[in-house]
């Protein structure tokens, strides 16, 4: 009867085991506790498989990007972190263009315009005379696109 009592004991005890294993954190919870921890990061998701997170999307900058994974490393049930994302590369930088090829370029964008005129100077468009309402805008797009540090405009509007 003794040796029934411990097989009967040690089976409890693999049950028990049994029992509390299977317990451990689900992957949806773990998710779930994942988004609230980086909930403050725009454009990152992650999923979780079999207690693995994975991290997709961009980051700003490579700082947010090792404090995120760190973050999901931290989360209780959470196994091993993979990491796909990415981090979005800087703006290209503005390109303005020298003063005589923009002083150049101003002059012909102006040559619809006789009551206008223009000076160029370290990259700076200066409008002055008289120009239509209606024509304002065509006449700031124009200069704009040829990428001047500056558009000063000094020139009187008429209706």
């Amino acid at each position: 009867m003794t040796l029934t009592k411990d097989v009967r004991s040690v089976a409890r005890v693999v049950a028990l085991s049994i029992t509390l294993a299977a317990c451990g954190p689900k992957d949806a919870d773990i998710k779930a506790n994942v988004d609230k921890a980086i909930a403050g990061v725009p454009g990152v998701t992650v999923e979780v498989s079999k207690g693995e997170a994975t991290i997709s999307g961009q980051f700003a900058d490579a700082a947010t990007k090792s404090s995120t994974e760190a973050t999901v490393k931290g989360v209780k049930g959470v196994k091993a972190v993979v990491d796909n994302a990415t981090i979005t590369p800087p703006p290209a930088p503005v390109v303005i263009s020298a003063d005589d090829s923009l002083k150049t370029n101003v002059t012909a964008a102006l040559k619809d315009y006789p009551t206008l005129s223009a000076d160029v100077k370290d990259g700076v468009v200066t409008l002055t005379g008289e120009v239509q309402k209606a024509a304002l805008p065509k006449v700031m797009q124009a200069l704009s696109a040829l990428h001047p540090k500056k558009i000063d405009n000094k020139a009187t509007v008429k209706k």
